[in-house]
């Protein structure tokens, strides 16, 4: 791969990572997402780092039940489903209308979604 694509996807990678980090903390950003997010960017780039997040000790077999089984835990989807849950009547009391239709859009779509997903 060309140096400058690898660059790319590792600095892509290395975002996700402090994103996914950064959700560890607050209870309304994803952890599991952006860290599947940097190991497929980490897979571009640096293989030996997307193996680092399969392995994590913490958040690894969720990576790891992703990659493999296309797989969400029962208590990854409750915890995803009331995430976005909660998000619609922040939005509404934070910035209101019309902004509360893009949380309220995203559980409408992405919920089922997530819900049917292998276990």
């Amino acid at each position: 791969m060309h140096r400058l694509g690898r660059t790319f996807w590792l600095c892509l990678g290395l975002f996700f990572v402090a994103l996914g980090t950064i959700g560890i903390f607050l209870p309304v950003m994803p952890t599991v997402v952006f860290y599947l997010l940097a190991a497929g960017c980490f897979s571009k780039s640096h293989p030996h780092l997307a193996e680092k997040l399969y392995n994590h000790p913490t958040h690894g077999h969720h990576l790891r039940a992703w990659r493999e089984r296309r797989a969400i835990s029962r208590k990854g989807k409750v915890s995803a489903i009331l995430a976005m849950t909660a998000s619609v009547p922040f939005t509404w009391f934070t910035v209101g209308w019309p902004w509360v239709l893009v949380p309220a859009a995203v559980l409408v779509i992405i919920g089922p979604w997530i819900w049917t997903r292998n276990e």
